[in-house]
């Protein structure tokens, strides 16, 4: 029974691995052990979830694919984990559980492992030239032909709000995003949390010569001005989130209202990091979100004051 639930996962998903033309320079197939497998039979039917390896500076940057099944042309999400080079690593497994979801809302969905992560060449600069693996991943999006990388969306999560924030300060090709748990001012984050300050000390190159610099540009508080005036945010954050204080998004929030930037702030009472309590909610709030300003295409309201 194991057997043959592996070799069906293996029937949908692999299909190999040779050197493409494009910036994707190797795809494989995820591999699942058969619980896993069982678990996303009805996923792995209607999409198809690979690792990529593909360019970005120069270096070779692993990260994972999930396409729906069908033509296309489907709109599309970058997705933006959290963690270092050690922590929150993508999986064959998670990629499945969280780009699979994605897909099988309509999108194409891609994220990078980063550099220096997941078996990607390079160092890990925690929002330095890694960020630039983020950006890489929309020529990925232009070379597929069932992608609409006209509609593009972005999804980080703790760490990976604060890469979200980067790369929307970088490109005018993203839509919509939504912030989860993320980080917006990593100079709180390291009054909230002491022991993070010697994370950022080994990940950031930049750090010991010149914190405030280093901190300061991986703050998108410090540099509301630089986001994208007509792309709408979703910042979701919980109560009790210890790793990235809450605070943060209460912050955030006020800085983007108070420069006219299209927001929205949804705060989970009790939700810890990455709101796995608020799971269905969570997920119901991103779709939509999505849905609205990446698949439609809504405008957004007008934020100056008006009405009777």
């Amino acid at each position: 029974m194991k057997q043959l639930c592996i070799a069906s996962v293996f029937a949908i998903t692999s299909r190999l691995l040779v050197a493409a033309p494009g910036p994707i320079v190797e795809r494989r197939p995820v591999h699942l052990s058969a619980d896993a497998a069982q678990a996303s039979a009805d996923v792995l039917r209607h999409v198809r979830v690979e690792g990529i390896t593909y360019m970005s500076g120069g270096v070779r940057i692993n990260g994972y694919l999930a396409t729906p099944n069908g033509p296309g042309p489907f709109p599309c999400v970058i997705v933006n984990r959290g963690g270092n080079s050690t922590l929150n690593v993508i999986t064959d497994e998670t990629a499945v559980n969280l780009l699979g979801r994605i897909t099988a809302w309509g999108y194409i969905a891609v994220a990078s492992q980063y550099r220096g992560a997941g078996g990607s060449e390079g160092h890990d600069d925690y929002g330095g030239a890694d960020v630039d693996d983020v950006l890489n991943l929309i020529p990925v999006l232009d070379s597929l032909s069932s992608a609409d990388a006209k509609r593009i969306g972005m999804w980080g999560t703790s760490r990976g709000g604060m890469m979200t924030y980067m790369a929307l300060s970088r490109t005018n090709r993203v839509k919509a995003a939504v912030i989860v748990s993320g980080m917006s001012d990593l100079f709180e984050n390291g009054r909230s949390r002491p022991e993070m300050e010697a994370n950022f000390k080994q990940f950031m190159p930049d750090y010991a010569t010149s914190r405030e610099d280093a901190l300061s540009r991986r703050s998108a508080i410090r540099w509301v001005d630089k986001l994208p005036a007509t792309v709408p945010l979703l910042l979701l954050h919980g109560t009790a989130d210890w790793r990235v204080s809450p605070s943060e998004a209460f912050d955030m929030a006020r800085a983007l209202f108070e420069a006219k930037r299209p927001m929205r702030l949804v705060m989970f009472e009790g939700g810890s990091h990455g709101l796995p309590e608020f799971f269905d909610e969570r997920n119901a709030l991103i779709r939509s979100w999505l849905d609205a300003y990446v698949r439609d295409g809504r405008k957004w309201p007008d934020l100056n004051p008006h009405g009777s």
